[in-house]
């Protein structure tokens, strides 16, 4: 077990957490490069991950972005990255990775898109990550997202 840290949040109150699960980020993410570590927060009742997480920063507690699994909207998800880029997350594999995407939640919650051309991946062995560019041509950076998760969410409920 790691020790204990505190830090205030805008959305969630103070958090007490190990800092074991603190994400380093050695070049920070996009816009935010001054931010090197972040917690995965989420506001769940029934103890199950739900479908949005946050990224929430440890030093700056307005910075929180909202994240998610991007193959909950699209399965076959593979983003296409120059080794290079992930030096800064040690050693990994398939079983230590785990890849977000950002999303943007505008007023009209059904305009709500992902950025699907600049993942997050975070190797959950070392608890470091980095956002990088994916090299596929066909991902974008608004990837509308609100009609697959309205479906997703009345497949589940029809069964």
């Amino acid at each position: 077990m790691g020790e204990n840290m505190t830090f205030n949040t805008k959305y969630f109150g103070k958090i007490d957490l190990d800092d074991s699960k603190v994400i380093t980020f050695t070049n920070g993410l996009f816009g935010f490069e001054q931010y090197k570590t972040f917690a995965l927060l989420y506001d769940s009742e029934s103890g199950e991950r739900p479908t949005i997480q946050w990224l929430q920063s440890t030093d700056e507690e307005t910075l929180a972005l909202p994240v998610m699994i991007p193959t909950i909207v699209m399965p076959e998800y593979n983003p296409i990255v120059e080794e290079g880029l992930l030096e800064s997350i040690g050693d990994w594999n398939e079983d230590t990775i785990s890849v977000l995407v950002t999303l943007t939640v505008p007023a009209d919650i059904k305009n709500m898109t992902t950025n699907m051309k600049a993942p997050i991946i975070i190797n959950t062995a070392s608890m470091k990550g980095c956002q990088v560019v994916a090299e596929n041509t066909d991902y974008q950076i608004k990837y509308g997202i609100y009609s697959i998760l309205e479906a997703a969410k009345k497949a589940k409920e029809d069964n």
